[in-house]
């Protein structure tokens, strides 16, 4: 799952009637993100299909096609007059510059957590970040903690411990959080930003494929076209869940969004178990139980502190002085 802010694009306010209307933002903002994250919890079907393919030459190989789909949604929405100024400005291209870095590892992980049966701490990784979140909103942004928001960083804490160091599930979440971070800090949204990123890493994954090539060690050879042909639907892998992403964002409220993101995991973990058969130890079991848990107590805390924010602005809307008639 592509490692995007949710902060990338402002959302519209839902609707305030209680019944959502055909063509209503928050109605179509929920399908949008439904399919978004259902689609990138498929996405180690498609990674299984290519798993006899290096690791590195597939992140190469998602770049390259990323590129060409990128480009070709910025013709048709005619959005290339914004690239040039992203490009000129120096503090963008530095965060990008950096949020390129994490993209890329972030992808290679994934890749490579999936070529070797391991989508099931592929999977910890995504449902850790939201509490990743809350840890470098405190570190970082000097954020406060509220009790429960202790208490399920706590729980994910002995959770991460239990398993040891399952270095994929910590470096997906760290990777998936900090980029994050630095993108919630760049004036771009996520298609004008992905682009930029992928335009930065296509000559290296161009020059990557090109020596494979030259040595007889890529797996994008002519005459095999089957190969080719999921090569190169990397990019609708990667970019269409991206695009549904983004038209979700633009219609629902943060909130709304970061419930949904559980979805993505949740049919990860499914297929793992059910399809790729991976085996459950205790200490994953148990591992698991305590994760969840934190993750359903920051969302009910989450959830509570959402209505109270509404019952505040109720009130404070009931409490304005209604201006006397001249």
């Amino acid at each position: 799952m592509p490692p995007i802010s949710t902060t990338d694009t402002a959302p519209v306010p839902a609707s305030s009637g209680s019944t959502a209307r055909p063509g209503d933002p928050s109605r179509q903002g929920v399908i949008y993100g439904v399919l978004s994250y259902g689609l990138w919890g498929l996405v180690p079907l498609y990674f299984k299909l290519v798993s006899s393919v290096a690791p590195q030459e597939v992140v190469a190989q998602r770049i390259i096609w990323s590129f060409v789909l990128l480009s070709l949604v910025l013709t048709l929405v005619g959005r290339w007059h914004e690239v040039l100024p992203a490009l000129r400005s120096r503090p963008v291209m530095t965060a990008l510059a950096t949020s390129t870095l994490l993209l890329a590892f972030n992808w290679f992980v994934y890749i490579y957590a999936v070529s070797t049966n391991q989508v099931v701490e592929a999977s910890v990784g995504y449902f850790l970040n939201p509490l990743v979140n809350v840890v470098l909103g405190v570190l970082v942004l000097k954020e406060h903690l509220r009790r429960w928001q202790v208490a399920s960083v706590v729980l994910a804490a002995i959770g991460v411990a239990i398993l040891g160091v399952p270095w994929i599930a910590v470096s997906l979440a760290l990777s998936f959080a900090f980029y994050g971070l630095l993108r919630k800090q760049v004036a771009v949204d996520g298609l004008l930003g992905l682009f930029v990123e992928t335009l930065l890493l296509a000559p290296l994954a161009f020059g990557f494929v090109l020596y494979l090539n030259a040595h007889g060690a890529s797996a994008f050879v002519l005459n095999d076209p089957t190969m080719c042909l999921k090569l190169a639907a990397s990019g609708i892998v990667t970019c269409v869940p991206l695009l549904l992403f983004a038209a979700a964002a633009r219609r629902l409220r943060f909130a709304t969004l970061g419930f949904l993101q559980y979805i993505a995991p949740t049919i990860q973990f499914l297929i793992a178990v059910l399809i790729f058969r991976e085996p459950l130890s205790a200490a994953k079991v148990v591992s698991l139980s305590l994760i969840w848990t934190a993750v359903g107590i920051y969302s009910l805390d989450s959830l509570r502190m959402l209505h109270q924010h509404r019952i505040t602005a109720r009130e404070a809307q009931r409490m304005e002085p209604v201006p006397a008639d001249v």
